[in-house]
């Protein structure tokens, strides 16, 4: 019994994410690397901004993106930007503007 109350409870811990902070990450089902926004900051993000080029891509789309580190921004209000990594071969889809 206590054994099995062990393994729940590092199986509920080790499931309590992926590992990455502004965003999941999961496996492209074609080895190709993919990037989305999930959320716009509340909505008040005009115009989203990634790495310093507009995203016009619709809240929740995903596209092709290059694998690395990227920035992340609402407008082009200097020093405002959110970096993040995209590991190769994945969907990641950010949700995260906090701190």
């Amino acid at each position: 019994m206590r054994r099995s109350i062990l393994v729940l409870t590092l199986c509920a811990i080790a499931g309590c994410g992926d590992g990455y902070l502004r965003g999941s990450v999961t496996k492209s089902q074609d080895g190709k690397t993919y990037f989305g926004v999930t959320d716009d900051n509340g909505g008040s993000c005009e115009p989203l901004m990634i790495d310093g080029a507009v995203w016009r891509h619709p809240i929740g789309e995903v596209a092709p993106i290059q694998s690395g580190e990227h920035t992340i921004s609402c407008g082009v209000e200097a020093g405002s930007e959110i970096s993040f990594t995209v590991p190769q071969g994945v969907v990641f889809k950010f949700d995260y503007w906090g701190p």
